[in-house]
């Protein structure tokens, strides 16, 4: 069996995003439109007000959370601004 190197960090590495609302930096990387992959920092987990409001619950973090809306949108602008290449046109 051939394993294939994974090359998509290298092809398209991931990209540091401020939320416009808390001020938390994460680095994001855009599949598509649909999909994004997000890397929480440290600093970026104690701003945002989202995550900490998380009610708790199962998960590798005791939070259950499903995504801070405000971050979700300042992605999606920094996106829609072509500073986050988007990888799959739909």
């Amino acid at each position: 069996m051939v394993v294939r190197a994974d090359g998509r960090l290298a092809d398209s590495p991931m990209r540091p995003v401020r939320c416009e609302a808390c001020g938390g930096q994460v680095e994001v990387r855009k599949s598509s439109w649909d999909q994004t992959s997000i890397q929480w920092h440290a600093d970026s987990l104690r701003a945002c007000g989202e995550r900490r409001a998380a009610r708790p619950g199962a998960g590798p973090n005791g939070q259950f959370f499903r995504g801070c809306a405000a971050l979700r949108d300042s992605v999606r602008a920094a996106a829609a601004r072509g500073e986050i290449p988007i990888q799959v046109e739909d």
